[in-house]
């Protein structure tokens, strides 16, 4: 996959598309493959063998009706392989090992400071990682690949972080370098934004072409769906919403060293200053929303103010991309009632009427692992990609 609009996969090989329509449960025969694709049942049967020899595919005692003879039911092997995925946060890391589905085996949390520098970062991660590979009983030949949600701009083409503002010492760092030390495996890395919004599309719209997902946390962030693809933008920075400057409010500093971010007035951490200034106990966005669920007036009050704050953004950009559906995630987004009431009013008075017609804003539907599951479908989708899969294929055959 590239960057940018070429993110957009080109016309798939003839196996890869017999195993997406398989693995998307749109075929569940050699029947319905033959109809889908418009080839011959001697066709399907020979290109199926592939991916039987190979073991992604398996063809069940499971009969389905079919108007004549009964077919044999045919499945995506999510035991085929499976990956190591990181969700590296601000000040908690998750790392886990799942399956091909992706569906979480083992894993494990831990408080970790972003900001101590890559090199005990990743360390930490190398070492969970290893713990982790202990707990289950797969061959070193079952890791497909490794997968990684950071919490800052990445140059999805080569694994780096550019330009982090939090992010001490990573601009640049060679992260693939690094853990193939230790791991002989393909790499992928993007930031946490498009990483849940991969999640979340894939788990609960895949159906939807155009999408937006705004990550409400600690930090504040988008990521985009454009023809079903995430859209990356020239650089990787595609929908940082965050450090858009808003014109009205104060202008408090921002953590990227601008004034008037939306960031500055509206991110978990922008609440928790302003709760600190008023006599409460708050550094990140799992404070506030702690004393948001506690009815605490004036965090109630803040949440609401800065969901009005998202509001205004999100409607520029729902007149931009006019997407079907919104998504909100995030630390904060659980906390629905009061955020997305403030979201929702902004958009609907200040969007075009065309982009908001039938418009959907929902709440993430994503649980705790929700980076992890992410990462993992990063590693999936470039593994099985068409332009990779003929080898993986000829490797486990």
């Amino acid at each position: 996959m590239t960057d940018g609009l070429r993110d957009r996969e080109p016309a798939p090989s003839g196996v890869a598309r017999m195993l997406s329509l398989i693995m998307a449960g749109e075929a569940r025969s050699r029947t319905e493959l033959a109809q889908k694709l418009g080839l011959s049942r001697g066709t399907v049967s020979q290109w199926l063998e592939a991916l039987f020899e190979s073991g992604l595919v398996r063809e069940s005692n499971e009969t389905l009706r079919s108007g004549g003879r009964p077919a044999r039911a045919l499945s995506f092997n999510a035991g085929f392989g499976i990956t190591l995925a990181a969700d590296i946060g601000e000040t908690h890391t998750r790392v886990a090992i799942t399956d091909l589905e992706p569906r979480v085996l083992v894993e494990e949390v831990g408080p970790l400071d972003v900001a101590s520098g890559p090199e005990p970062v990743l360390r930490w991660v190398c070492d969970r990682f290893r713990t982790l590979l202990g707990e289950v009983d797969r061959p070193a030949g079952d890791l497909v690949g490794i997968g990684l949600s950071l919490p800052a701009p990445v140059d999805y083409g080569a694994g780096r972080v550019v330009g982090p503002s939090i992010m001490t010492g990573w601009d640049g760092f060679e992260i693939r370098e690094r853990i193939g030390r230790e791991f002989d495996a393909p790499l992928v890395a993007d930031n946490d934004v498009n990483v849940l919004t991969i999640a979340e599309h894939r788990g609960y719209w895949p159906s939807v072409d155009q999408m937006l997902f705004v990550k409400a946390g600690t930090g504040i962030g988008s990521g985009i769906i454009a023809g079903g693809s995430i859209y990356r933008g020239a650089q990787g920075a595609a929908g940082d919403i965050g450090h858009i400057r808003l014109g009205g409010h104060d202008e408090p500093l921002c953590r990227c060293g601008s004034i008037g971010c939306v960031e500055a007035l509206a991110a978990g951490w922008a609440i928790a200053r302003d709760l600190r200034t008023r006599g409460f106990k708050a550094t990140d966005g799992r404070d506030v929303l702690g004393l948001v669920l506690r009815n605490e007036p004036m965090a109630v009050q803040l949440l609401r103010q800065a969901g009005r704050i998202l509001g205004e953004v999100i409607s520029d950009t729902v007149s931009i991309l006019n997407p079907s559906v919104v998504v909100v995630g995030g630390t904060l987004s659980r906390a629905e009632h009061q955020l997305l009431a403030g979201i929702r009013e902004l958009v609907y008075q200040r969007s075009l009427p065309l982009a908001t017609r039938d418009l959907i804003i929902s709440p993430s539907q994503l649980p705790e692992t929700g980076g992890i599951l992410g990462a993992a479908r990063l590693v999936i989708e470039t593994r099985l990609h068409p332009d990779v899969l003929d080898g993986l294929i000829a490797q486990r055959s």
